[in-house]
């Protein structure tokens, strides 16, 4: 077995300095032809953002941040596999695997670990108590760059009940958002005995025939999104898909070239009325993209999509263990219930709320908690 090892974020002085010299000699293209974000992030905000991570944003006080919740890595099948893991200090506490996605990480988490690991502490209940292991994805953050093919959904998946395991968890709940849903999903259909349910946030599902042939109000909103989403927002997904490593030569050298491609997405799919620093700060912003800027993986963790992206659309087999939704308004496709049912066949806990997007735990926090506490207990 291979030994679990504490791991801290200590990032060289050297790689900072570096940064900075990068932030001051950005070349900017000019402008956007419209007064809008419909080009991509305009050139008056990102100028704002660079200049804020130039002059203020203070990476130290950050790590310290990070470095609050134990972190560690353990090798599978040979790559090694960096996680968050908190223990709770109550007896009966159910281990929670939580996983993220694409261009989120473990950064989006740090907000509900202490309250879901210690509810008393934050006027909740013992009964809702969890040990919360959060890992990096591979080619993420700071796990390891896989330097072979077939790292996918479906091997991830396997990777994370080996995790659990090897933490001394035979038995655990399991949630995700995007990619952090295919992988939960992954892990429900092998279903190898270990995950007992799970939640998404992001259900990996397609429309059923009936909304493709006579679509209800729910269905038509899910619909238009799938649509707005091809016609205007999957560009990205198409290139990280078709040429990761392409990409990655701009998004490893420019820390403004990967922030961007980064914040063009929270602007995108947070519900954020406009503007993503409405619902998250500049300081939040930038940590999400330092876990990629610092260990380089613009083009690692883009390689997900090389490997898997069809599992977001493909059919696939079913969901059969417990199952909980909680559909957020402005995640990208708001999938109805009757969508869900054809992939996860034992829905137990199901919800759609009036606020919040694709990145739930970062923005509604507080209502995240609510939802997955209000899941898992059904499942207890």
């Amino acid at each position: 077995m291979s030994e679990i090892q504490p791991f801290r974020l200590e990032t060289p002085q050297a790689e900072l300095d570096d940064l900075e010299r990068r932030l001051a000699t950005t070349r900017f293209p000019e402008a956007e032809t419209p007064d809008d974000w419909s080009q991509g992030v305009p050139l008056a905000y990102a100028r704002e953002l660079v200049d804020y991570w130039r002059d203020e944003y203070d990476w130290r006080k950050r790590e310290a941040y990070f470095n609050r919740h134990p972190q560690f890595t353990t090798a599978i099948d040979g790559l090694d596999i960096h996680f968050v893991h908190c223990v709770s200090p109550h007896a009966d506490a159910r281990p929670l695997l939580i996983t993220h996605g694409w261009p989120g990480s473990v950064v989006e988490f740090h907000k509900i670990i202490d309250p879901l690991v210690d509810p008393v502490g934050h006027g909740g209940d013992a009964a809702d108590a969890f040990h919360v292991v959060c890992p990096s994805l591979p080619g993420y953050g700071f796990s390891g760059k896989p330097a072979d093919t077939g790292w996918g959904v479906d091997k991830i998946a396997g990777v994370w009940n080996e995790l659990m395991l090897r933490l001394g968890y035979d038995s655990y709940f399991a949630q995700g958002g995007d990619w952090g849903s295919a992988v939960t999903t992954a892990i429900g259909i092998q279903n190898l005995g270990n995950c007992v349910g799970l939640h998404v946030n992001m259900p990996n599902v397609r429309a059923t025939k009936a909304a493709l042939e006579n679509p209800d109000e729910k269905d038509k909103r899910a619909l238009a999104g799938a649509q707005y989403y091809q016609q205007w927002g999957a560009g990205y997904s198409k290139q990280q898909s078709t040429r990761p490593q392409t990409l990655g030569y701009s998004l490893v050298d420019s820390p403004v070239g990967q922030a961007m491609w980064i914040v063009e997405k929270f602007y995108e799919w947070t519900d954020c009325d406009g503007h993503p620093e409405n619902v998250l700060t500049r300081e939040e912003l930038l940590d999400n993209v330092m876990f990629y800027w610092l260990p380089g993986t613009g083009a690692s963790s883009a390689r997900l999509y090389w490997e898997s992206f069809n599992a977001f659309s493909e059919p696939g087999s079913t969901v059969q263990i417990p199952a909980g939704c909680s559909i957020f308004p402005k995640e990208i496709v708001p999938a109805p219930r009757s969508w869900a049912e054809q992939r996860y066949t034992n829905i137990v806990y199901w919800n759609e709320l009036d606020k919040g997007g694709h990145f739930a735990a970062f923005e509604q926090p507080e209502v995240f908690i609510d939802e997955l506490r209000r899941c898992f207990r059904v499942m207890r």
